[in-house]
């Protein structure tokens, strides 16, 4: 089926199977898709998980609103206000940035919170888009063949992509992240990983950094995230290192079974916005993210979805738009 087939109202969305990545959907992961914030504070370990959906939809009622004048500045913002619906790209299953709640249907997560405030902002509505699933392989094609005006899915700026495509942001980074059982106490920062046991995902860059930054750790791989959280809970390994952005949402999805050890570490991964090559909505978009920044819109969004789900206290300072 080609995505423009796919393509639905937020209504419609109850019932629908998509096939994406596991638990975060399409993080920007591969090779070099990590994932973390940089002031990622310590020891989080949930007691809650779910998201307060009163709290998230609260927030995006009350989101701000363009002026006619600052809409019509933009090309791509004004062509979507004539339209009367923002074509969102997106994921429905990942668990801290973009899940369907198939109870009322709303997308709710990080990722959903931005996207939808945005809509709000051009259309003063943040129920006015019509959705379309993407995958890691199709991001940039829907882009370039019109099939939506942006996409939010944790899609990581790389130079590649970026011959392809604009990105706005970013808004998010990530880094690899320590995993260890809630009763871990000996396990607290990179440093401690000397002489422990450690799993690694074959096929992320978990392995190479652990051997740069933890040379003394004696690492496993494993195929998935899921044998890799299997050899954890079964004591065959110490700690678990892999996307910072993955250990909260197993966090969020085990509450009381893991924590985070220490801070986040490692080379820093960047999410933006994707949007069509050479588009003005960049600016648009730019200008924006920095308001929800400057008025706290951003960080409340990151408590409500993240924070409060992964008893992670503290807010992280968003990234420097444009870098």
């Amino acid at each position: 089926m080609a995505l423009s087939d796919i393509m639905l109202d937020r209504r419609q969305a109850i019932g629908l199977g998509f096939a994406t990545a596991a638990g975060l959907g399409i993080a920007g992961c591969s090779t070099n898709d990590a994932a973390s914030t940089d002031s990622m504070p310590t020891d989080a370990s949930s007691q809650t998980g779910a998201i307060d959906a009163n709290a998230f939809d609260a927030l995006l009622a009350a989101g701000a609103v363009a002026d006619d004048a600052s809409v019509s500045a933009s090309s791509w913002a004004k062509r979507i206000k004539d339209a009367g619906s923002f074509r969102l790209g997106g994921v429905q299953t990942s668990t801290l940035f973009a899940q369907l709640d198939e109870t009322d249907g709303k997308l709710r997560g990080f990722d959903a919170g931005l996207a939808q405030l945005l809509v709000r902002y051009i259309l003063g509505d943040e129920s006015k888009y019509d959705f379309t699933q993407v995958t890691s392989s199709t991001r940039e094609s829907v882009l370039q063949n019109d099939q939506v005006d942006a996409v939010f899915a944790t899609y990581s700026i790389t130079d590649d992509r970026k011959k392809a495509i604009s990105f706005a942001g970013p808004y998010y980074t990530s880094q690899q992240g320590i995993l260890v059982a809630a009763s871990n106490s000996d396990i607290n920062s990179v440093d401690d990983l000397a002489d422990k046991n450690v799993a690694v995902q074959s096929g992320s860059t978990g392995p190479q950094i652990v051997a740069e930054l933890a040379p003394k750790a004696v690492t496993q791989e494993f195929t998935t995230d899921e044998e890799a959280r299997t050899a954890l809970e079964q004591g065959r390994v110490d700690a678990y290192v892999i996307d910072v952005t993955m250990q909260l949402s197993s966090i969020a999805k085990n509450p009381g079974k893991y924590r985070l050890a220490g801070e986040a570490f490692g080379p820093t991964d960047a999410y933006g916005i994707g949007l069509p090559l050479d588009s003005d909505g960049v600016a648009f978009v730019n200008a924006w993210l920095k308001a929800i920044e400057d008025d706290g819109t951003w960080g409340k969004l990151w408590k409500v979805c993240i924070g409060d789900r992964t008893a992670v206290a503290s807010v992280p300072k968003p990234p420097a738009i444009g870098a």
